[in-house]
């Protein structure tokens, strides 16, 4: 039986030739997904390795608890008698600390770099971080930029850039060399620059050492080194080898890692599904068209636990043989994915990377392919042993077997499973929007599946019907692929429901994505009605070592315990008011104070974010959905709160709001949804002066232009009246729209082109099940030759009747995929505006009939080569 089998595969080796593509490409989705996962994480790995291991023993000062009741702490550091006992440590060769503080860098136009000001750090001699090109700071007028930085700025080596001292007058730098500051989000992300001791000193204010690195001395370890430091530093400090250092480092940006491959091998399973589907049916066809050599092997003596061996053997060997091939294509995608893509979560710039190959990513890759393929073929294999040996002398080899009709049982099974799913969709939109109705939603479209596949012979025939009315008068080639593919709708419905699981996906996440962006537009309108909002830099940290943060808010009197906000010049202001193109500038005012009591009721202290407006009528500019009251009421001794600070409260209650100077009893004027323009506590301007004192400018400022003026002039009057402030950050709204869309496309592209393979994968199969179903018909399509019908009409006829499967995959997908998305989206997005993104789905379907005519080139030119008369002279 085994010579048999091996015999059969060389055979027939083209009847499984589109089945090992999709396990190929199935395979080569999870391997690469394993070797790009294990390349990055030990790229993370040696990158920070590198730089901890450069130091013996790594010394930082540990946080104290932040207490609500007394303030934000200032932050943590050593001062220079804590780097002096490291220094005369007998285990310690030599030792530095880094200072570290915040400075503003300007950009090539003359405005703040970033929307925090990058971190300003001094490297001692003894460090973990060095230049990565050119050199270190060695003068007061050298810096050294952070490799990411460099790259977002545009700076290189040899460049001159200006920095904003505390004063905020400008000194400009040359550049030095770039430094590879690892994988610290406060520096990737927000940006960093080196200087000398006494320019960072200079530049940020900042006073003491936020780590101390440390070289052991000769005869002692890292470990010893290690343990004295922490024994005079005291409990304070958190002192490490470098080596766990880096481990620990690693272990983090690991996490990150994981959830890459978790994410990415999600789409190899949804590809490793879809080609399962493709081997099913491809297995289904073989077996049904060889029932008389399977019939003939009985006759002559094997057993039906032979012919089940024969058959799962087959499966076996094209599994494995297509497994090894996508494992050797998927080390290749994965080899790629780490050389252009070590970039994406912060390691590295996307240069070369060593390749990480593990016998775990190997052994999954076979393991998968395999045994999806064996798992696939084991129904076939079942039918295959319940062929009788009589349908040996039969004459017709067709696969009758797959030729059966609907029954009631079989229906009322997909109805009930139809039924579920709308049940489940329902209860996910009744329910609070929350993960738990996404989770049951896509029980529901697993649901929905079941019956798609349980229903596929009926939708196949009802939509073929519908679609053969206007086919039929066509031409005859139309004609005769509507009957054909009427003639065997389970197997054209097995066929196209990979394709639809694909369309489905797609299309779900597509109104997802036009949803999201829809319903995010809308709030953006609602809760920025102006053109353009300014800002100041807002600086993250205190200066290290600098005045707590509690003392400076005592002494403007504001009573905040956060640090308090730089606000934007009144000169902006008065700038932007008399600019003809700018018809209203409004101002908004943030202060923050401790409340007893917190808006869930729990009584425990919370901060209170209280705000007001100036310039502004409520009602008109910031108009929000109401619970109670009107924004017209507003005025001194009235206030404005958001559902989720009212704690209750009404219109027509009195809010009191504690202060330094005593509490202020306020009318509640109007409670709005938590979801609107107006947020925590809002108060009239007079009032707010009363509470606080010292806050007297705008930490916001909202521009509207003029009616009728032109965007440009528009532009171009705000940003003159910023020109001498270079730290006040523009923000046009749409520009923050626009670019909310460029985040969601960039997904829904990244996505899409993950999902493209399994799609890929289904045409393989409608293209396999279309050769399958020329050779089974070898015979019929010679007579139809003999006829009349042409070669053109021929290929015409099985390029209309692979369309038509595609067609119906397609349309059953997109269908799905706008109620699930829609049903998904408005179980987690609460006021969800449903956008049906018409234009993509119609080039859904035109690609669904480009891949039709694709799958049918092949197939087609086969059967139209066919010699007439060797055929119908054929078995």
């Amino acid at each position: 039986m085994l010579r048999t089998t091996l015999a059969g595969l060389r055979l027939h080796t083209s009847r499984y030739v589109t089945t090992a593509l999709a396990i190929l490409l199935g395979v080569m989705f999870v391997t690469g997904t394993m070797v790009f996962a294990d390349t990055l994480e030990s790229d993370y790995e040696s990158s920070v390795m590198g730089s901890a291991t450069s130091v013996d023993a790594i010394a930082e000062p540990e946080e104290p608890e932040f207490d609500p009741e007394a303030g934000p702490p200032p932050p943590a550091v050593f001062g220079e008698e804590d780097l002096q006992r490291v220094r005369d440590l007998d285990e310690v060769a030599d030792a530095d600390g880094r200072v570290e503080g915040q400075a503003v860098l300007l950009d090539s136009d003359g405005r703040a770099f970033g929307m925090t000001p990058p971190a300003a750090l001094s490297l001692g001699e003894v460090s973990r971080f060095g230049a990565s090109e050119g050199t270190l700071p060695s003068g007061g007028d050298e810096i050294a930029l952070a490799t990411s930085t460099a790259g977002e700025s545009g700076f290189g080596v040899g460049d001159t850039v200006t920095v904003l001292d505390p004063d905020q007058e400008e000194r400009e730098f040359t550049v030095t060399g770039l430094v590879e500051l690892g994988i610290d989000p406060s520096y990737t992300m927000g940006g960093a620059m080196v200087l000398d001791r006494a320019a960072a000193e200079e530049m940020t204010g900042a006073a003491g050492y936020v780590e101390i690195d440390a070289l052991a001395a000769e005869g002692h370890t890292d470990e010893e080194a290690a343990d004295a430091m922490a024994a005079v530093l005291g409990g304070g400090s958190d002192v490490r080898t470098g080596e766990q250092f880096g481990l620990d480092m690693a272990q983090e940006a690991g996490a990150d890692t994981a959830m890459m491959r978790v994410a990415l091998l999600l789409f190899a399973f949804i590809a490793m599904f879809v080609a399962a589907i493709v081997i099913y049916n491809t297995f289904a066809i073989v077996i049904a068209q060889r029932q008389r050599e399977m019939a003939l092997l009985r006759c002559v003596g094997a057993k039906r636990s032979q012919v089940f061996g024969s058959v799962l053997a087959e499966s076996t060997v094209v599994g494995l043989v297509s497994s090894v091939l996508g494992v050797l294509a998927g080390i290749g995608v994965g080899m790629l994915g780490a050389r252009f893509g070590s970039g994406l979560l912060g390691s590295g710039a996307g240069g070369p990377v060593d390749l990480v190959l593990t016998p775990a990513a190997v052994l999954s890759g076979l393991a998968v392919g395999t045994v999806v393929t064996v798992v696939s073929a084991l129904i076939p294999a079942l039918r295959a042993t319940r062929v009788s040996p009589l349908a040996a002398l039969r004459t017709s080899s067709t696969s009758a077997g797959l030729d059966k009709r609907t029954g009631w049982l079989r229906t009322a099974a997909g109805l009930a499973a139809f039924a579920a799913s709308a049940l489940m969709v329902w209860l996910s939109l009744m329910g609070e929007t929350t993960e738990t109705g996404m989770m049951i939603v896509t029980v529901a479209a697993l649901t929905a599946f079941v019956g798609v596949v349980v229903l596929g012979p009926l939708l196949v025939r009802g939509i073929v019907h519908v679609a053969g009315l206007v086919l039929r008068r066509t031409g005859v080639a139309s004609m005769l692929a509507v009957d054909n593919s009427t003639r065997n709708p389970k197997r054209a419905a097995t066929a196209m429901i990979a394709l639809t699981v694909g369309a489905t996906l797609i299309t779900g996440y597509s109104v997802v994505s036009a949803s999201t962006e829809s319903t995010m537009n809308a709030v953006f309108e609602e809760q920025f009605p102006v053109d353009y909002q300014l800002s100041p830099q807002f600086a993250m940290d205190e200066p290290t070592g600098g005045e707590p943060a509690e003392e400076a808010a005592d002494e403007d009197g504001s009573g905040t315990d956060v640090p308090e906000t730089e606000t934007v010049p009144e000169g902006v202001r008065s700038a932007l008011a008399s600019a003809p193109e700018i018809d209203q500038v409004m101002g908004q005012r943030t202060d923050f104070i401790d409340g007893e009591g917190s808006a869930d009721g729990s009584g425990m202290p919370m901060s209170l974010m209280v705000s007001a407006y100036t310039d502004t009528d409520l009602a008109t500019d910031m108009p929000s959905e109401l619970v109670s009251g009107d924004l017209e009421d507003m005025g001194p001794g009235r206030v404005a709160l958001s559902e989720d600070y009212a704690d209750g409260l009404t219109a027509g209650d009195t809010f009191t709001l504690p202060a330094e100077d005593g509490a202020i009893d306020l009318e509640v004027a109007a409670v709005t949804e938590e979801a609107g323009q107006i947020h925590g506590v809002v108060l009239d301007p007079q009032d707010f002066d009363q509470a606080f004192p010292g806050r007297t400018g705008d930490d916001m400022l909202y521009v509207r232009g003029a009616p009728g003026a032109d965007p440009s002039e528009l532009r171009t009057a705000v940003h003159d009246a910023v020109d001498d402030h270079p730290t006040v950050q523009v923000a046009s709204m749409a520009e923050m729209k626009n670019q909310f869309s460029e985040v969601l496309d960039i997904a829904f592209y990244t996505i899409a082109a993950m999902l493209a393979l399994a799609i890929l994968i289904a045409v393989f199969g409608i293209s396999n099940t279309m050769a399958l179903s020329v050779l089974e018909r070898t015979r019929e399509s010679a007579l139809l030759r003999a006829l009349g019908l042409s070669r053109a009409q021929l290929r015409r006829m099985l390029g209309v009747e692979a369309v038509l499967l595609c067609l119906i995959g397609a349309l059953i997908g997109i269908t799905l995929g706008v109620v699930f998305g829609w049903a998904g989206a408005a179980s987690v997005l609460p006021d969800l505006i449903l956008t049906v993104p018409f234009a993509q789905i119609g080039v859904f379907v035109a690609i669904a009939v480009v891949a039709g005519l694709l799958a049918s080139i092949m197939p087609a030119r086969r059967a139209a080569r066919t010699s007439i008369t060797g055929s119908l002279a054929g078995e």
